[in-house]
């Protein structure tokens, strides 16, 4: 282990070892310049991933027609996205760490914008799901841009540009569902993917141009194997999570898979532990500060989702359904869409908030303040008030503040209890803790939404024909709620129980061996 000393309170004692290594070009962190066109590169490039993961929301519906498929088989277009996603998140962050972050991040671009042209040149649903397949390797590029902002951002800056880095996918996720729903709409859904391919390729010239490579790249070998396996165990677990309402919750494959995740998680991490190289350094996740991270985010991931799924479905509900608005996809979107800007805006106070009282603070206050949206929601659902469009802003804004909140705070987190060679490794496995998170909030919220579900006309057009149609019921909406409220107090709990270091300053010095 390398030893370390206080020095003026802040600086380690130099290992010639190690230290040339994972210490920041002086040139890029000597406290007063601000790489301010990277950051916004970064940031943009983050935007570009969220765009990628909501521009399929407005096709839904209609994926049957255009790709001349069946519906039960175009629910792969989402579920694919999200299986390579969850699988490339954590191995991009390791190949970013080992070979250079910005390579990483170029290479992530890549496969968005090719898997973007391929949905836009598809006319059958095999080659659309190789489209968003490709489109999910590009997943890590926000933990991957964090990841760069440590190496190049000088530490007086760097809980600012952390903070807008994690609020780019607010932003993305919440200005791309009325710009996706207007171009479908008014353009072609063809259109949406010549867009993203377009916005990634143009992110790709800007990281060229303004991100400098990584100093602090390990080299090392990959770990093939431990890929391999990572790859079968979120197989195990997602793939259910996501088809488990349409095969059963109590079907045998469904049961299957669960029970292979149980199997394949325990030889994996055996595995793991014994390797030399392991992909994930388990001993390090083990560690309270990160074990209680990850945790947290996976309980505000689940909060987070949630609120995406819920409010869009009772914006669109028929006007003759219990609490509907009638609003079609682009003006419920738009009813939706400032959640993301105040996202934006309150990122950069958990910076404040890091520096002045810890980043754990940050985070359970980011999960309190979604919890008193997810209030706002039920009282106005089960109370004697009609829920009106306004309340459902106030409730999205609350939902964004508190993400804005928290999301910048779970990388400050990670990087105060690694070196800077493990920077993208454990960002990357934050990341997929979130995408746990609201694979699982999707889940449930589906289950508990179909089980509620009740028959109502459609008087005001929702219905092409004006017939018969199923929507979920209030009670589907509260349970769904309160286990998302509950979520929120877990996050916030678990927070607190993470040991307390104030601030975000100076990377942390090497605690051990290099990896080879």
């Amino acid at each position: 282990m390398t030893s370390r000393t206080e020095t003026n309170g802040s600086q380690c004692e130099e290992d010639p070892h190690t230290s040339s290594d994972i210490r920041p070009p002086l040139d890029a962190t000597d406290g007063h310049v601000h790489p301010r066109a990277a950051v916004t590169v970064l940031c943009l490039a983050g935007i570009v991933v969220a765009l990628m993961q909501t521009i399929i929301v407005p096709l839904i519906p209609q994926l049957p027609t255009l790709l001349n498929a069946d519906a039960s088989n175009t629910t792969w277009a989402i579920t694919i996205t999200l299986l390579v996603g969850a699988v490339a998140t954590p191995i991009g962050g390791r190949i970013g760490d080992m070979y250079g972050k910005r390579l990483a991040i170029l290479a992530s671009l890549g496969f968005v914008a090719v898997g973007s042209i391929t949905c836009a040149l598809s006319t059958s649903l095999p080659l659309f799901i190789l489209g968003r397949g490709l489109q999910g390797l590009g997943f890590g590029i926000i933990a991957l841009g964090i990841s760069v902002m440590r190496d190049i951002v000088p530490a007086r800056y760097l809980g600012s540009a952390v903070g807008t880095m994690s609020a780019s996918l607010g932003i993305g996720g919440a200005l791309g569902l009325p710009f996706a729903a207007a171009i479908a709409q008014h353009v072609s859904w063809h259109a949406l993917f010549w867009s993203c391919g377009a916005a990634a390729a143009l992110a790709a010239v800007g990281v060229v141009l303004t991100v400098p490579k990584s100093s602090s790249a390990s080299g090392g070998r990959f770990d093939l194997l431990g890929a391999l396996g990572l790859a079968g165990v979120l197989v195990c677990l997602l793939l259910p999570l996501s088809k488990g309402a349409v095969w059963g919750w109590a079907a045998p494959l469904t049961l299957g898979c669960f029970g292979g995740f149980v199997v394949l998680l325990g030889v994996w991490s055996a595995v793991e532990l014994r390797r030399p190289n392991p992909l994930i350094d388990l001993r390090i996740l083990g560690e309270r500060p990160l074990l209680l991270t990850n945790l947290a985010s996976i309980a505000t991931g689940f909060a987070f989702y949630a609120m995406q799924l819920i409010p869009i479905q009772l914006l669109m509900a028929p006007t003759s359904s219990p609490n509907g608005f009638g609003y079609d996809m682009v003006h419920a979107s738009l009813i939706l869409a400032p959640s993301g800007l105040v996202m934006f805006a309150l990122s950069n106070l958990s910076g404040r908030i890091n520096a002045a009282l810890g980043a754990r603070v940050s985070l359970a206050l980011g999960g309190a303040v979604i919890g008193i949206g997810y209030v706002v929601f039920i009282v106005g659902l089960a109370g004697p008030w009609a829920l009106t469009w306004v309340h459902m802003l106030v409730i999205a804004c609350c939902i964004g503040a508190g993400l804005g909140i928290a999301y910048s705070a779970m990388p400050a987190l990670i990087m105060q209890s690694v070196s800077i060679e493990q920077t993208g490794e454990s960002n990357g496995v934050n990341a997929l803790m979130r995408i746990i998170g609201t694979s699982t909030a999707s889940a449930v919220v589906g289950m508990l939404l179909t089980w509620s579900m009740i028959t109502v006309t459609g008087p005001d057009g929702t219905d092409p024909d004006g017939g018969v149609i199923s929507v979920p019921a209030s009670e589907g909406y509260l349970w769904a709620s309160g286990i998302a409220l509950t979520a929120c107090v877990v996050a916030s709990v678990v927070a607190m129980a993470i040991p307390g270091r104030r601030g975000l300053t100076e990377p942390p010095c090497d605690t051990g061996p290099r990896r080879t």
